[in-house]
């Protein structure tokens, strides 16, 4: 999403890291060019004003003029406004003292209100949490049978309405079910519009006074660009939000709305969607994510999505196998399935420092993986396990079975031999195996 911003910024204040000495005039020069990156952004002008402002003005000051490396502290400067800029600090949802915590979602159709729902249910339910889905857009059928289906793909139950119920009348049988079945979060997927206007808002009131959400979270699209911040500054006015989910990061966007809807709010982005599959929810971290516009990476949230994505007894196992010498098609298959878990590999590359530099014009190809588990799943499993080698006549059944090619089939088993060698170097593999991460 801000690979064009990042690449601004970065050459902006690469000739600032570059001199021995600043004088006012580099800096105001240097402000003058992010201020136009900002804006063709998208980022909001009244954001982009105060923002170069506050810029400016701890950067001309005398600990930055007179230090040994000037350039990286104006660099240090930007980083901690845009993550000010971004909320500051990393929020989570209040959980409410006494069950159940409800959740209103709130958003304009096509945000990816539903779908962020259910997003949120499962991340509660792996937190061992016991989420209600609740379906209040009743005015489209469309959106309960959805619901109905995410509910199901995730074994999240779902509280079913019908076409035209009232969604404040349905309340109290909700809070009745939720407490026979002992659920304490509710997480309710209300009525859309295409646009905002004052019969969604009034029934969205109404829906507030009775239901007394602990956390109204407005869905937004990202790449709608400056209308967002119109629309989270409407609902906030209108409901008073406790914070913004941010969905379609993963878009060729230009950004600006995650820029903007904090500072415009004063609402924090508490989630952001990246990628259409039910995992692809990342809590917001607006340090991680200032780092990662200035080309830093995100080791924090690299980290994280890698104590969410691994299976802790699987890495025992595979680190075991590693201190015999012992690294197999299994264990590479069980490899790829834990980094697929942490979502698109081209996100998970640019949280490393300095990997998104180098990514530049690169396409990550996520396919890749589908074919190497493809020739794996067309093994046997004395083949999978390396009890025997996988001759010629193997390596044809092998590509016929997984509609590959004996190419392809020959380059993993030199690859997978590879990295045999490589964990070689690694005293039972430590340094190398995701377990190295304590947990």
């Amino acid at each position: 999403m801000f690979e064009s911003l990042s690449e601004r910024l970065d050459g902006i204040l690469k000739k600032l890291k570059g001199r021995g000495l600043l004088r006012e005039e580099d800096i105001a020069a240097a402000l003058k060019e992010i201020r136009i990156a900002l804006l063709e952004a998208d980022v909001s002008f009244k954001v982009v004003k105060e923002f170069v402002e506050k810029v400016r003005v701890r950067a001309v000051g005398k600990e930055v003029i007179d230090s040994i490396k000037p350039g990286q502290q104006v660099v240090k400067i930007v980083h901690d406004e845009l993550c000010e800029l971004m909320g500051g600090g990393q929020s989570r949802i209040s959980l409410a003292p006494n069950p159940p915590t409800v959740i209103m979602m709130v958003g304009l159709h096509g945000s990816g209100k539903t779908t962020t729902a259910a997003k949120i249910a499962k991340k509660f339910k792996k937190e061992g949490r016991r989420p209600l889905l609740v379906a209040l857009d009743t005015e489209r059928p469309a959106a309960i049978e959805q619901l109905k289906s995410l509910g199901a793909q995730i074994e999240v139950p779902v509280y079913e309405t019908m076409p035209g119920d009232n969604p404040v009348g349905v309340f109290p049988s909700v809070i009745k079910k939720a407490s026979l079945e002992g659920r304490d979060i509710l997480v309710l997927d209300t009525a859309g519009r295409l646009h905002v206007d004052d019969e969604l808002m009034v029934q969205l009131e109404h829906l507030k006074r009775e239901t007394n959400p602990h956390e109204i979270l407005l869905v937004a699209d990202a790449m709608t660009g400056q209308d967002a911040v119109n629309i989270a500054k409407a609902f906030n006015d209108r409901l008073g939000l406790t914070g913004i989910v941010l969905t379609k990061m993963d878009g060729d966007a230009r950004g600006g709305a995650a820029l903007s809807m904090a500072f415009v709010t004063g609402k924090p982005i508490k989630f952001i969607g990246v990628g259409e599959k039910i995992d692809f929810l990342e809590p917001f971290n607006p340090d991680g994510m200032a780092s990662r516009i200035l080309g830093m990476g995100d080791v924090v949230s690299l980290v994280e999505k890698a104590q969410e994505a691994v299976d802790i007894k699987e890495a025992a196992r595979l680190e075991e196998g590693l201190r015999k010498d012992r690294f197999t098609f299994e264990d590479l298959r069980g490899q790829i399935k834990q980094i697929k878990k942490m979502g698109p590999l081209e996100n998970v590359l640019s949280m490393i420092p300095g990997m998104g530099k180098q990514l530049k014009g690169v396409t990550i190809d996520d396919g890749a993986f589908v074919g190497i588990e493809a020739i794996i799943n067309s093994m046997t499993k004395d083949e999978r396990e390396n009890r025997v080698a996988i001759t010629a006549g193997r390596k044809k059944r092998i590509a016929d079975g997984s509609g590959r090619q004996i190419a392809e089939v020959n380059r993993l088993i030199k690859q997978h031999l590879g990295m045999k060698k490589m964990l070689k170097r690694f005293k039972g593999g430590r340094g190398f195996n995701l377990s190295q991460f304590k947990f």
